[in-house]
């Protein structure tokens, strides 16, 4: 007769049982006073915390979760000290990620506090006779890992928020720098903290190697210093600022020098001011030329108005420097009257001599240097001036290449 195979003993791999547990009484009177440990958390928030009370019913509800999570887990870590817990995702999973945008990180550690007080209070009475300092050590370390784990969800809250953020700003500037700019950029804006200063410029320059981030961070420092709000962005090896700020008068060169210390060495251009973000695109274009053309002009100061390179930018190929040229110098010169143009264009040609250009026009010198000056009224550049002079006469060959296209 076959003799019955001896059945093995299970071994358990497992963790152990609760009654092998060497503080087993304290925690079952744990395990039931949990429930009334959550309520008279969530009782004493009510009381202290003028916050809570402010939330609406749907935040405050997920805020009693997480109480009631973190006392739950309070409870199995004290059942295996020695197992790894993740204690972030036992406590805060509960809640959805929209929480840490509801209740900033003060308010956390706020909560997180009233509940290991009143678990703290209720020792005494939780704990089994002779385990009051066991409990008592073992709910310090854990109040230390919930602070590590409060610190975490909130880091990888704002890594993911900053990570949305430099995206969506790079979509706002990419959309004022290809001129695409509507009503929807300026909700994105918003959402990014501008606020719909009433004066705007855009800076254009080359970024520095290295980290963007760096370099963005950078400008927003010199931009917080110098009480501007910006938009910035590094496209591909450019940098771009879009500042805006609520001064009557913004100056674009000074805004530039406030910002220019994160630029790499190069031109840096600043565009015209601008009333919004929405006409920002004009400011960015003039700008973007501006850079391209500061090739033809190795002396431009740096930083340099975009308007300073309108003669560079014509001869480039930019229309729109073309069109100011001719609309802001030529048409008012026409318009004031053929002797200012033809003393102009004289006297430019004498090599800025009034002698030579008196004896051209048969008039006596200080009748050419009074129709100078008006030159000057009414352009606002000096013919006397060798820049603007070069100026003038670039506006002047525009202005009659435009007169024959007509």
């Amino acid at each position: 007769m076959r003799q019955a195979c001896p059945v093995p003993e299970p071994t358990h791999h497992s963790q152990p049982k609760r009654s092998d547990h060497p503080h087993s009484a304290t925690l079952r009177r744990l395990e039931k006073a949990s429930g009334r440990l959550s309520a008279a958390a969530i009782a004493r928030m009510d009381e202290q915390l003028p916050w809570y009370r402010a939330m609406p019913p749907e935040n405050r509800s997920w805020i009693g979760l997480v109480a009631q999570a973190g006392i739950a887990a309070f409870t199995e870590w004290f059942r295996h000290p020695e197992a790894p817990q993740a204690i972030s995702t036992d406590v805060f999973g509960t809640a959805p990620r929209e929480l840490t945008r509801a209740i900033s990180l003060r308010q956390t550690v706020e909560m997180v506090r009233t509940t290991i007080e009143v678990v703290e209070s209720a020792i005494d009475e939780v704990a089994a006779p002779g385990d009051e300092a066991i409990l008592r050590e073992a709910l310090l370390v854990y109040a230390r890992e919930i602070a590590f784990a409060t610190a975490q969800v909130y880091a990888q809250a704002a890594e993911a928020r900053g990570a949305w953020d430099a995206r969506l700003e790079s979509l706002v500037v990419n959309a004022v720098l290809s001129g695409e700019a509507d009503e929807g950029v300026l909700s994105r804006a918003a959402a990014l903290g501008w606020n719909s200063p009433d004066r705007v410029v855009v800076v254009l320059g080359t970024a520095p190697d290295g980290d963007s981030e760096l370099t963005v961070e950078a400008i927003r420092r010199a931009a917080r210093h110098a009480k501007l709000q910006v938009l910035t962005g590094v496209f591909g090896d450019r940098l771009v600022v879009v500042a805006g700020s609520h001064r009557e008068a913004l100056d674009p060169i000074r805004t530039a020098k406030d910002l220019i210390g994160p630029f790499a060495p190069g031109p840096v251009v600043a565009g015209p001011v601008v009333g919004d973000l929405l006409a920002a695109s004009r400011s960015a274009q003039a700008a973007a030329a501006g850079l391209k053309a500061c090739a033809a002009w190795p002396d431009a100061p740096r930083p340099v108005l975009a308007d300073d390179l309108l003669p560079e930018r014509a001869m480039a190929g930019d229309p729109a420097a073309r069109e100011q040229l001719v609309e802001e110098i030529y048409r008012p010169l026409e318009e004031a009257g053929s002797a200012l143009l033809e003393t102009l264009s004289v006297y430019l040609e004498q090599a800025s001599s009034l002698e030579g250009a008196a004896r051209m026009l048969f008039v006596h010198p200080n009748t050419v240097r009074y129709r100078l000056r008006r030159v000057t009224d009414v352009t606002g550049w000096s013919p006397s001036d060798v820049r603007s002079a070069f100026t003038l006469r670039i506006a002047l060959i525009l202005g009659r290449l435009s007169a024959t296209d007509q």
